[in-house]
């Protein structure tokens, strides 16, 4: 499915730099987000956009162990966010007003701009820096702000953002909510291209707005192109969110997943190893799950799935299906179940 034999893309309930984790049970402190599928230019091929974000991932990792920062090679991860996203409604200013950002843990700028024009209010402070992110196909430029950010019932008092001036491939949405590691900030900053910038959650955390560095993510089925079915918990973990005990996992120390929030984890098929212990990428910007192509062509050749050409994806008949195995992704030496089978 995608050939890189050292990424994956695939989902995690709690990012975080803790030693620990901080399970909150009150109050709550969250931001709903929606899902959003763009398909005003007909069908969406979802796996050719998350294949290039992938890619995008891996040589952005690459770029930062190399010591490559120069903003024009590779600046940050991401393709386009046409196709698909999960939206938040953020505040930005004193009196806030109300953008729609894309929730990205692939990245860690948080700007606005792209479609409601920025508001500057009496909590604004232009930096004079400007600031320049690539995505891939898309990208923003503009200048660097200081500003009160909201986020639900939690307010950053002078949290860094991009206030762009021109921006490509993010109609329909305002700009990004990064909450990835603040490696991936370096080079942003023209005039400043080794300053890091403090992500959101660090800030909350610094401000003592939160207990813990931790972002909890938590997504919900849903069969419609928008749908409210996505919640950010800031500092901790919601526990009514799911049944049963976490398991928790260490960040890898394997490149290029390390500059993100990477795991390591493996992949059986039954009682057949598909792919041995391999490091990979948490990623919101990702809606399908990427395994190296060996391990796809193998689970192919398993189930006796053939390809289809209009999604890229495999298509098994009714006997096949009946027949599924499970799928098991171990992490951290538990091993949740994908439910192909029945």
């Amino acid at each position: 499915m995608f050939p890189v034999a050292s990424l994956l893309t695939t989902v995690l309930l709690a990012l975080s730099t803790a030693a620990s984790p901080v399970e909150i049970r009150s109050p709550l402190i969250t931001l709903p987000f929606a899902r959003s599928l763009n398909t005003r230019d007909g069908t969406v091929n979802l796996l050719q956009h998350d294949q290039v974000r992938a890619t995008a991932l891996r040589d952005r990792g690459n770029g930062i162990a190399a010591g490559r920062l120069d903003r024009r090679q590779s600046n940050m991860p991401i393709t386009t966010f046409e196709a698909a996203g999960y939206i938040a409604a953020v505040g930005v200013g004193s009196p806030a007003t109300t953008y729609n950002l894309i929730v990205d843990t692939g990245s860690s700028n948080t700007w606005v701009g792209a479609g409601t024009p920025y508001k500057v209010t009496n909590t604004s402070v232009d930096t004079g820096e400007p600031v320049y992110v690539p995505y891939g196909s898309g990208s923003f430029s503009g200048t660097e702000y200081t500003d009160t950010v909201t986020l639900g019932s939690l307010t950053i008092t002078k949290q860094s953002i991009g206030v762009a001036s021109t921006s490509t491939d993010f109609s329909g949405v305002d700009g990004v909510l990064g909450i990835g590691p603040e490696d991936l900030t370096l080079g942003s900053l023209t005039n400043e291209p080794s300053t890091e910038i403090p992500t959101v959650t660090q800030n909350l955390s610094t401000e003592g707005k939160i207990p813990a560095e931790i972002v909890g993510v938590s997504f919900e089925p849903s069969t419609t192109t928008s749908s409210m079915n996505g919640e950010l918990t800031f500092g901790g973990i919601d526990t009514s969110k799911y049944n049963g005990v976490l398991n928790y996992t260490p960040l890898t120390t394997t490149s290029p997943a390390s500059y993100y929030w990477g795991i390591n984890e493996s992949i059986t098929y039954g009682w057949t190893t598909i792919l041995s212990t391999t490091a990979g990428i948490v990623d919101t910007g990702t809606t399908l799950i990427l395994i190296a192509t060996d391990a796809f062509n193998q689970y192919q050749s398993l189930t006796g799935a053939v390809s289809d050409s209009a999604t890229g994806m495999l298509r098994i008949t009714t006997s096949q299906y009946n027949a599924l195995q499970n799928l098991y992704f171990t992490i951290n030496g538990v091993s949740p179940i994908a439910h192909l089978g029945h």
